[in-house]
């Protein structure tokens, strides 16, 4: 060997990233490889939607760690075009043949909860409807050239990335070890054949991944929903005991909505409506409008954040869940008097504000923007990690277990009922002002999603940090009760401090529980300055 060993994930020493700024073209992803494939899709002609699906697919081949084919998917994208906001909700429902009566009887886990993996938490997938929805009304390429870098990607073949190869281990590890009964052979088979996992450098090939999403591009994803895809999850479904059926599929369809929005001193912070959690992230700055924040680095601002993170929870536990499956008015968290309410519940103890106890996750999260002045904001997961463990064999198709937040409790305002979405995590962020767009952002990361999102818009907001040190800036995370972790390069002195009021401070040593963030803003002059993720293999390509 010519070149001296070393590991990659050895990070010695602090590395320092500026901003990028361009004129033409910005991509944004956790992946060099889906970055490139998004900004090949602008170069064929394509607009930022284009570029958007393009990365999202090639995602799924580049990190199946944290999405799949059957992921869901929600975006946030400003249109040129049509000068406004628009919304997308490709989460899909629990299958029809599902009931708690039955999960209980035949797959409740060992506490009585819904199960983690296998075929029970499986939900209607709603990734590749994302593709062809946004496709569709807003690209200007075909559905198979956006998706045509993804497909050589995994025929192909692309060398595997430090922290990729670290978290796909990690997943062979669990489902090896929960296989007994044979249902994740065909994960083996996909992703670690002859029981092996790729290290830094090894090319990975997926010829299942290849041809299914020529197929659902060929097909503007009907292949997925209706034809031979739809029936062979169908028939795998079957033979498993799973719920999912191809009635389930064909009946799905993505949802056009309004983002929600608060007005966060001067600037409206934009997510997606319930089903998603997004709200909870508004909840707090609702909540956080009601202080002044005159320094970042202070007991009293990491305190306050805290707080209202966990009170936005508190609620949110109690009342988020599909729109259509209640009758409570998701806009009262967004009015000044609730914010100003929950604000008088913070002084200078921390306060155990829900027993809940949040899961973790892995998900997807990018953004785009092009020179016409279309911006998008894009998130895809398959919940936690690979997902349910559950690959249709001979397709690539990992599933989500998305369904393994439903509550079994009937009385649950999230409880599981047949055609329902669930409380979802994954949410894409967007920055408005005067009308006009700011920006994309996001940070990926089952529930700490939200906490990310308001830690971020503060940075951007009340600090005035630029993209990458708004994303870069040490991170906290509300776990539980008053349990608080914080990386490793946050300030001790603070932590101390926090731990004195109350918290339950520790220090982490893993970067991935804090999420992975992108953002990218529009300068007056229209000039594009974006930040990446400094915690992960992420990259950013620009014209």
């Amino acid at each position: 060997m010519t070149v001296p060993r070393f590991d990659p994930l050895a990070q010695r020493y602090p590395s320092q990233r500026y901003p990028l700024y361009a004129g033409r073209a910005m991509v944004n992803c956790s992946m060099p490889q889906a970055s490139a494939a998004g900004l090949q899709a602008i170069v064929k002609g394509g607009n930022a939607f284009d570029a958007a699906v393009a990365a999202a697919a090639a995602l799924t081949v580049v990190e199946p760690t944290s999405n799949g084919i059957g992921s869901d998917a929600f975006c946030i994208a400003w249109s040129a075009r049509e000068r406004r906001l628009i919304g997308l909700n490709s989460s899909g429902p629990a299958p029809r043949a599902i009931s708690i009566d039955r999960v209980l009887a035949d797959g409740a886990d060992e506490h009585g909860r819904m199960p983690m993996l296998g075929w029970t938490p499986v939900t209607v997938p709603g990734a590749p409807a994302a593709w062809a929805a946004l496709n569709g009304r807003y690209g200007r390429l075909t559905l198979a050239e956006d998706l045509a870098p993804a497909v050589d990607y995994a025929r192909d073949g692309y060398p595997c990335n430090p922290n990729l190869s670290y978290f796909w281990r990690k997943g062979a590890d669990l489902y090896r070890s929960r296989n007994a009964d044979g249902r994740f052979d065909a994960w083996m088979r996909t992703f670690a054949p002859g029981g092996r996992t790729p290290e830094p450098g090894d090319v990975v090939r997926l010829p299942d991944h290849a041809a299914t999403l020529e197929a659902i591009g060929a097909s503007d994803a009907r292949a997925f929903y209706e034809g031979d895809l739809a029936q062979a999850i169908d028939r795998a479904s079957r033979e498993a005991g799973g719920y999912l059926r191809h009635d389930d599929l064909a009946a799905f369809r993505p949802r056009w909505v309004d983002p929600m929005r608060v007005n966060y001193r001067g600037y409206e912070v934009c997510e997606i409506p319930p089903n998603g959690q997004g709200i909870v992230a508004l909840m707090a700055l609702n909540i956080l409008n009601n202080f002044d924040f005159p320094a970042k680095e202070s007991v009293d601002t990491y305190h306050r954040q805290i707080e209202a993170v966990k009170i936005a929870f508190a609620d949110a536990f109690e009342t988020v869940t599909d729109p259509d499956d209640t009758d409570f008015d998701y806009r009262r968290y967004l009015d000044p008097a609730y914010g100003a309410e929950r604000a008088r519940l913070i002084d200078g103890e921390a306060r155990v504000r829900t027993t809940s106890t949040p899961a973790d996750g892995g998900t997807v999260y990018l953004c785009c923007a092009d020179g016409e002045g279309n911006m998008v904001s894009y998130i895809q997961s398959n919940y936690m990690g690979f997902g349910s463990g559950i690959v249709v064999p001979g397709t690539g198709i990992a599933l989500q277990n998305r369904g393994a937040d439903f509550s079994l409790d009937p009385a649950r305002a999230n409880a599981l009922k047949p055609g329902k979405r669930t409380y979802h995590t994954i949410i894409p962020g967007f920055l408005m002002k005067d009308g006009l767009p700011v920006g994309p952002f996001g940070v990926m990361g089952g529930y700490m999603q939200p906490q990310g999102h308001v830690q971020v818009a503060m940075n951007a907001i009340d600090f005035g940090l630029d993209p990458q040190q708004a994303l870069d800036a040490p991170r906290w995370k509300w776990d539980r009760r008053n349990e608080v972790r914080v990386e490793t390069r946050f300030d001790a002195d603070i932590a101390r401090a926090l731990a004195r009021r109350g918290h339950a401070m520790t220090m982490a040593l893993e970067t991935a529980d804090f999420g992975r963030g992108q953002m990218i803003m529009r300068l007056d002059d229209g000039m594009l300055v974006g930040g990446t993720e400094s915690r992960t293999d992420s990259n950013i390509a620009c014209l």
